[in-house]
């Protein structure tokens, strides 16, 4: 004895079903047995006879067997509403809402549409609604209160731009100048291991710190020095005078709003140069604007975390290979200035 197993054509979506039927339909029309037809798809033998009556209705033919459009439960929220719920979330905290909380979470979506609205959703239903306009809990970036929205604004509109036509004009080069710490027993970045256990990851003993500052241009260029403890005016002014011995364009140099780079030594050295160096100061609280930041990033993500330092191993030694090593790469340098953070730059 013979058994053919049976396909249930709920398991199909509905544009195949409509393929099936009409093919299945035509066949019949052509001089095929119906039971021969739908035996050859698998499906049991009844199911035929309901399409072939539905052809038959005056003016129908082929087209009753078309798939209908499953109508579903409506939503509660109109297009329209789920777009102004978005505009309300992307790029604000519930605060801005007379919320006490500064981060977004379902229950707050939820109250503000209940406010706003005066419909009531379940938590299931926000999440849903929030997925489906785009927006996904993310750990956000922290950024200082103090900075200043405006003045970042007409850095990147007026101020900046104003800056690369000054250059152009004294055909000089414009740098974006930054200093960082290195630690031999920093951990950067992430690994795997067993849920519940934390991985667990051999760093030196000893503790070595090394202080690094850097110079890096959109054109691919790069400067970096490396030096012990902290900066002050005075090392400040030793580490420009270095830099500036291998440039021969004057110099549009642009720093952020530390104490030791707005020091009167500081003023004095520049003063000396007569225009051959200009200094410019970033907008206070606001490193993502500075693409040599990026270059630090890069450093720390692809350093000490990559392979942490060997028995007899000095991090200086590490870092300045490292650091002359990003500096052998222009393209990499130059890739930098891509970052959305930084793009005013090369827009100018």
């Amino acid at each position: 004895m013979r058994f053919t197993m049976k396909r249930d054509g709920r398991t199909f979506d509905h544009a195949t079903l409509e393929t099936i039927r009409k093919m299945a339909v035509q066949r019949v029309r052509e001089g095929e047995r119906p039971s021969d037809v739908i035996s050859s798809f698998g499906m049991h033998r009844c199911t035929i006879y309901g399409w072939l009556k539905a052809v038959r209705g005056r003016g129908h033919g082929l087209k009753a067997l078309a798939a209908k459009p499953a109508s579903g439960r409506p939503r509660t929220l109109t297009a329209g509403q789920e777009h102004q719920v978005f505009r309300w979330i992307n790029g604000r905290n519930p605060m801005q809402y007379g919320f006490d909380f500064g981060l977004w979470t379902r229950q707050i979506a939820r109250d503000l549409i209940a406010q706003r609205f005066g419909v009531t959703l379940s938590l299931a239903s926000v999440g849903a609604l929030l997925a489906r306009v785009g927006l996904t809990p993310q750990k956000p970036l922290q950024r200082a209160y103090q900075r200043d929205p405006e003045a970042i604004a007409h850095w990147q509109r007026e101020t900046y731009p104003a800056i690369a036509r000054q250059a152009k004009r004294d055909k000089a080069d414009i740098y974006f100048w930054d200093e960082s710490g290195f630690r031999a027993d920093a951990v950067q970045g992430t690994t795997w291991g067993a849920k519940g256990q934390t991985p667990v990851v051999s760093v030196p003993g000893q503790r070595q710190g090394i202080s690094a500052a850097s110079a890096v241009s959109a054109k691919g260029a790069f400067w970096f020095a490396t030096y012990a403890g902290g900066l002050n005016g005075a090392l400040f002014v030793t580490l420009l005078r270095r830099m500036m011995r291998g440039l021969r364009k004057p110099l549009h140099l642009i720093v952020d709003g530390l104490p030791a780079h707005r020091t009167r030594l500081v003023r004095d050295y520049v003063n000396k140069l007569e225009g051959k160096l200009t200094l410019h100061f970033l907008p206070g609280y606001a490193p993502d604007l500075n693409p040599d930041e990026l270059v630090w990033s890069h450093a720390k993500r692809t350093g000490n975390a990559r392979r942490p330092l060997l028995k007899g191993e000095r991090l200086e030694q590490r870092v300045t290979a490292q650091l002359a090593d990003i500096g052998s790469r222009p393209s990499l340098v130059r890739s930098f200035f891509r970052h959305p953070s930084v793009a005013y730059i090369t827009n100018c």
